[in-house]
């Protein structure tokens, strides 16, 4: 398969990556100076008591509602961009509630579907390195900062925004007389990395009502040397039948450490429920069981099935301790090599383990180099949390020239971190668990 061009520009990335990651587990990098703030955009704030970040590496933005997430970056040249220490504050808490230690992107595997070529973009393929300079108008109201990266120098990289993203929430009251509702802003960070001929957008949301999004788009150029699918297995582009693009997937992983209210010793617990089909002239009836997850676990979604994360530590006012439920988004699973044939990964805590697949850290002699493998039955009592997005792209006339951003990803939705909708109206916040009927 003439791939050419592609497998020269990911065999020069694997060098580069191999050289630094093997030598230094990927530098951490950032900023040559503290970028100022647009109007609307993130800025540097005064240093929270929980963050031990410098100014020119630290997140912080008040959303509309009064929420406020503040956090710190690096920039990776193993994993690209990284947030750590990532707090949420909404109005009316004291203090911020950390959420996150750190959250960052573990693994773009790229297999092709005619066995003929794969890759491992992060590790193998000089994903770091690849990191884009964005213009003004690419961070529309907010601030674009400068990242240092080994060997390329200083790229403006980094974007923090904020951006509309419609109803926060609508009720209207029973008489007709009254509608409360609220649009709703996110804080938006993300970079671009170029890989041959795609460009990645790492992109990380954070919305007022506690809500964390997770999203890689896909974007660029389909390969031109890749046009040659003639065992069947690609789709035709361009005039008549004759060049044919390769299909492939795009296997992304990311790395959650989470460590609700301060604590690292947070529990995972695992919901199903089950639909029993009505008998006589009854209802059909809902079960719905939780298992604790007291061990590693490579999981797998079906319908009526989630996971939490919940917190050791905290509980908010009504009690109830804090989580956050982990939410895939549409996933095509690919089931070609161990490592992608489960949604989700629980692990014990282990420096060592990063990437998802070609981990080349060195976690010790024959130790194995995927996520799968790391589930070999320890306690799990520092938790890390695996989350795997497949999308099988089967090209189209469309994807050229350039191609459309194809996105996949997943949200953390926040449950019981607050005792009712942190949004909440002041005229409604006295119907904490009973309502007066919407209104």
């Amino acid at each position: 398969m003439p791939v050419n061009t592609l497998v020269r520009v990911r065999r020069r990335g694997a060098l580069l990556a191999a050289a630094a990651l093997l030598g230094s587990a990927g530098a951490a990098t950032g900023p040559a100076s503290a970028a100022p703030a647009a109007a609307g955009g993130a800025q540097a704030a005064p240093r929270p008591p929980h963050s031990d970040c410098s100014v020119a590496y630290r997140i912080e933005q008040k959303l509309d509602g009064g929420t406020t997430w503040r956090m710190c970056w690096r920039y990776d040249t193993g994993h690209g961009l990284i947030l750590d220490r990532i707090t949420y504050q909404p109005k009316g808490e004291r203090r911020p509630i950390p959420v996150l230690n750190s959250a960052k992107l573990a693994q773009i595997h790229v297999p092709y579907d005619d066995g003929n070529a794969e890759y491992d973009d992060l590790t193998g393929a000089g994903f770091g390195w690849g990191l884009q300079n964005l213009a003004p108008a690419e961070c529309p109201g907010g601030t674009v900062t400068k990242v240092r990266v080994p060997e390329m120098g200083t790229v403006d990289g980094l974007c923090t925004t904020t951006r509309a993203r419609g109803h926060a929430y609508r009720l209207a009251g029973d008489e007709g007389t009254k509608v409360w509702q609220a649009q709703g802003k996110d804080l938006l960070v993300y970079t671009v990395n170029k890989v041959a001929w795609y460009e990645y957008i790492t992109e990380w949301r954070f919305s007022s009502d506690g809500t964390v999004s997770a999203n890689v788009g896909a974007t660029g150029s389909l390969a031109p040397d890749d046009y040659n699918a003639a065992d069947g297995r690609g789709w035709p582009i361009g005039k008549g039948a004759r060049d044919y693009a390769t299909s492939h997937a795009h296997n992304v992983f990311w790395r959650l450490d989470f460590g609700l209210d301060g604590g690292n010793t947070n529990r995972v617990e695992q919901y199903d429920s089950k639909v029993t089909a009505p008998t006589g002239d009854g209802s059909p009836t809902v079960k719905t069981t939780r298992t604790p997850v007291t061990k590693e676990l490579a999981g797998d979604a079906r319908t009526m099935r989630w996971w939490r994360v919940v917190s050791a530590r905290g509980k908010n006012r009504d009690g109830h301790a804090r989580s956050y439920e982990i939410v895939p988004g549409p996933s095509s699973r690919h089931e070609g090599r161990p490592f992608t044939k489960h949604d989700i990964y629980f692990t014990q805590n282990r420096a060592c383990e990063q990437f998802a697949s070609d981990n080349v850290l060195d976690c010790g002699r024959n130790a194995p180099t995927s996520v799968d493998k790391w589930v070999n039955g320890e306690n799990l009592t520092n938790p890390i949390v695996w989350v795997n997005i497949g999308f099988h792209h089967i090209a189209r006339d469309e994807d050229q020239q350039p191609m459309p951003v194809h996105w996949q990803g997943f949200q953390l939705a926040a449950r019981d971190v607050t005792s009712m909708n942190p949004l909440t109206p002041a005229d409604l916040a006295e119907q904490n668990g009973h309502h007066d009927h919407g209104s």
